[in-house]
């Protein structure tokens, strides 16, 4: 899987392993190796200039989605052997916001960061939560790809 990951914002986190749960997720949903994704990290005033910008919402959010093709979920679009990549859209994700949002509602703030590269991801692929149905659907599919992460330690 090809990531761009860019951390352009101060919290820490873990790069490498937020980057690989990215490809990780895409695997899981079954697209091919050469699939292209961007996951950015950003401050909050960078993702409240975006949400209003782009959402119409004031205000900073933990996660926006910005799908380049029109996917549908569980499905992945057959490509000729000759096609480019596929490059299936831009995550952003503002860790400040995620991890106030996690102490907020006490939960555990790594697990919540990756929930949330997940859900993004998810979303470019053609998830929503716009009905009950397809909330269930997607928080069951997070829930799947939450269980996909190794956090082993050690080398």
């Amino acid at each position: 899987m090809n990531v761009f990951f860019s951390d352009e914002q101060e919290e820490p986190v873990d790069d490498r392993g937020l980057s690989g749960f990215a490809a990780s997720v895409l695997e899981a949903e079954g697209f091919p190796d050469d699939t292209e994704v961007a996951v950015l990290l950003v401050d909050g005033d960078q993702i409240a200039s975006y949400n209003e910008r782009f959402m119409g919402r004031a205000g900073p959010t933990d996660v926006l989605a910005f799908p380049l093709v029109d996917l549908q979920p569980g499905v992945v679009p057959e490509r000729r052997r000759d096609d480019p990549p596929l490059a299936i859209g831009d995550v952003f994700l503002c860790p400040a916001e995620i991890l106030r949002r996690a102490r907020a509602e006490g939960i555990d703030e790594e697990s919540f960061l990756y929930l949330l590269v997940a859900h993004g991801i998810l979303h470019l692929l053609g998830y929503d939560h716009d009905t009950e149905a397809r909330a269930s659907a997607m928080e069951r599919r997070e829930d799947e790809l939450l269980a996909l992460i190794d956090r082993r330690v050690g080398p």
